[in-house]
């Protein structure tokens, strides 16, 4: 018989419906029932492409014997942290304050009013590697609750102490400055890894923010040894088994130094990123290479995550059949199957072997670093087993669209497709955007968080949805001409600053002020996999202040920089995304307006890397940029300005490249 799960919209909680443990969805009937029973809540917080979440599930949350001792014990809650990142992250410090560490799968042991205790991430059905049997350690949190109250209390009180800080901290005096780009540059040369790029050692995730950091540290002192330490990651990460060689986009991160052997889920967020910054490095060197991987992992995005209505699903499992990366993985004898007497090229360009690269099967990649632009005839190998691979199971897809991450793969569209002048990219941008107004605004304006075709949108949008719409509708209105997504900018950065400002200390509380109380209201500061709730702000304000002079928005968005200049000097690569709003208020916007039919200067423009550059063309919005500014005479022409002070205007392309320059 189903649980409660089987009544939610998140394919991640229905996943556990048919579990024997009596799971509750986070929420009040959860807590009163332990408070009723007086036992502690068991909060359990994982996503649907992640191994280790499964690996749990199936040891121990699909076990009838765990199971009992679960239902006996606690309340047990399932929690999808793409739904609920306010939830996921209150706990998730709670557990790196015990532990040192986190991740997901997440366990969490709560008092009744929901403060955290005691904490961990994996735990074993049998004891093994110097971890504790799950079933031991709940008879132990059990016999602690029951006889050892107090210590449990005081234990909460401490940790639920520890959780609030963030939302306490206080802004300095100062903004912080370009010494704070530099300070990150330098940590970032340390934890370097020259023969295989990326930074530290294993595992590796693709940090996309670093990398867009030291593309714009080197905008600014044209280093080589900077730019090197970008292509060398990008070269390295794309020949690697990370990336799909086959139908484009990158799993989450490398399980090795060497980009091989990944945990082969692929994220949204990472396609948006990772695009991003392949796209910043064509800009900057021309190199064909970026832009193919450019191509593909948008390619992968618009294929297979795309939804009918426009919407983008979240993520792709990394198992198939229950077999982890069985859709990605071949064996020789498939390849030679597949492509008989053209075999031979493929497989040395792939480097498959006999014996493999990974449990007896191969992971495709490119042993020749950097050599990615396939000959035609590798080409027509690639889609050959392309098509192959399409009558495999597919990894489970999970089709809720987040709010957040499709800001962050709008942004990233709307961007790719005004570079390189694809128009089918452009409708696409459009089209999500047009999808999140409908599907994702609810009334008056608020929006929402997560949406899935079965049940509509659920859960409140926080700050970091707010933040990445915020980016993504001033990058398309930057992409297409169009008044009307500055006009969406203004009402979301307007909801922003109302529903989740702090009025007292600067930068926004990740839940809004309309939202449940939990048992802190935190703020998301720190740059992780994907950019936090207050760099998404900073960013967003500042590129919308240049856009339309409305200097409440830019004041708002120093006052973040002001709030976390503290953190950034001591945690420089903390913030990697915040520290491109940093450069961009103390370098200072460069405002471009064209205006008049012309898009040889909108080539011009677009085809550089300008991070600290803001462009109006079109039609014409409420902004000093366009003041006085209508091309009378037909001819059209490009403004380039500095706080709206104007150079003399461009007519040709050469002219305005010389500014521009």
């Amino acid at each position: 018989m189903a649980n409660r799960l089987a009544r939610e919209t998140s394919p991640y909680l229905r996943q556990h419906a048919d579990n024997p443990v009596d799971w509750y969805p986070w929420g009040e009937e959860a807590f009163a029932e332990a408070r009723q029973r007086d036992v502690p809540v068991l909060l359990s917080v994982g996503y649907s492409s992640c191994h280790w979440c499964h690996v749990m599930a199936h040891e121990s949350f699909e076990d009838p014997d765990t199971a009992a001792v679960m239902n006996e014990l606690f309340v047990n809650v399932k929690v999808d942290r793409e739904e609920r990142p306010d939830v996921d992250a209150i706990y998730m410090e709670a557990v790196q304050a015990m532990t040192g560490h986190g991740g997901w799968p997440m366990t969490v042991f709560l008092t009744p009013d929901g403060r955290p205790f005691f904490g961990g991430t994996y735990f074993p059905r049998t004891a093994r590697g110097g971890m504790i049997a799950f079933t031991d350690l709940l008879a132990r949190i059990a016999q602690v609750w029951r006889e050892r109250r107090d210590d449990v209390v005081g234990q909460a009180d401490e940790l639920t102490e520890a959780i609030s800080r963030t939302s306490r901290l206080q802004p300095g005096e100062a903004l912080p400055g370009p010494e704070a780009l530099q300070a990150a540059g330098a940590q970032l040369r340390r934890q370097f890894d020259p023969e295989w790029g990326g930074f530290g050692r294993a595992p590796k995730f693709p940090q996309s923010m670093s990398l867009e950091l030291l593309l714009r540290l080197h905008v600014h002192d044209r280093s080589p040894a900077t730019l090197e330490m970008v292509t060398t990651s990008l070269d390295a990460m794309a020949s690697g088994g990370i990336y799909d060689h086959l139908g484009g986009g990158f799993a989450r991160y490398s399980t090795d130094a060497t980009w091989l052997v990944p945990h082969f889920e692929k994220m949204l967020y990472d396609q948006a990123l990772l695009a991003r910054v392949y796209l910043h490095a064509w800009q900057l060197t021309g190199e064909p290479r970026y832009r193919q991987v450019v191509e593909e992992t948008i390619g992968y995005v618009l294929r297979d995550l795309r939804q009918p209505d426009g919407g983008f699903a979240s993520a792709e499992d990394a198992d198939s059949e229950g077999v982890e990366g069985r859709f990605y993985v071949w064996t020789e004898a498939q390849i030679r199957s597949v492509l008989g007497d053209d075999a031979d090229a493929a497989i040395a360009w792939w480097g498959v072997t006999p014996q493999g690269n990974w449990e007896g099967t191969n992971i495709l990649w490119r042993p020749v670093r950097g050599d990615l632009i396939r000959p035609e005839a590798i080409e027509a190998a690639r889609q050959r087993l392309f098509e192959a691979r399409c009558s495999r199971v597919r990894p489970g897809l999970d089709d809720k669209v987040l709010t957040e991450w499709n800001g962050l793969m709008l942004a990233t569209l709307a961007e790719a497709a005004a570079a390189t002048g694809n128009a089918s990219w452009l409708s696409a941008a459009e089209a999500n955007a047009e999808f999140l107004l409908e599907h994702l605004r609810g009334d008056g304006g608020r929006w929402m968080r997560s949406w899935q075709a079965e049940g509509g949108a659920r859960h409140l949008a926080v700050a970091a949805d707010y933040g990445a719409l915020l980016d993504a509708f001033v990058r398309l209105a930057e992409a297409t001409g169009r008044a009307r997504w500055i006009d969406e900018a203004r009402a979301v950065a307007d909801g922003l600053l109302e529903q989740f400002w702090d009025r007292e200390r600067g930068g926004v509380f990740t839940t809004g002020d309309d939202a449940e109380p939990l048992v802190t209201r935190p703020k998301d500061l720190m740059d992780n996999a994907t950019p936090s709730a207050n760099s998404l702000a900073a960013n967003g304000l500042a590129r919308l202040a240049a856009l339309t002079g409305e200097v409440r928005y830019q004041e708002r968005a120093e006052s973040i920089l002001r709030l976390l200049g503290d953190l950034v000097a001591r945690h420089p690569t903390a913030f990697g995304h915040l520290l491109a709003a940093v450069d961009f208020l103390a370098t200072g916007p460069t405002e471009i307006a064209v205006v008049g039919d012309r898009p040889d200067l909108l080539s011009t423009v677009r085809s550089r890397f300008l991070p600290n550059a803001v462009l109006a063309w079109g039609e014409p919005y409420d902004s000093p940029l366009w003041e006085g500014r209508t091309s009378h005479d037909g001819t059209g022409r490009a403004y380039v300005c500095r706080h709206y002070t104007c150079l003399a205007p461009a007519t040709t392309p050469e002219a305005l490249a010389a500014q521009l320059a």
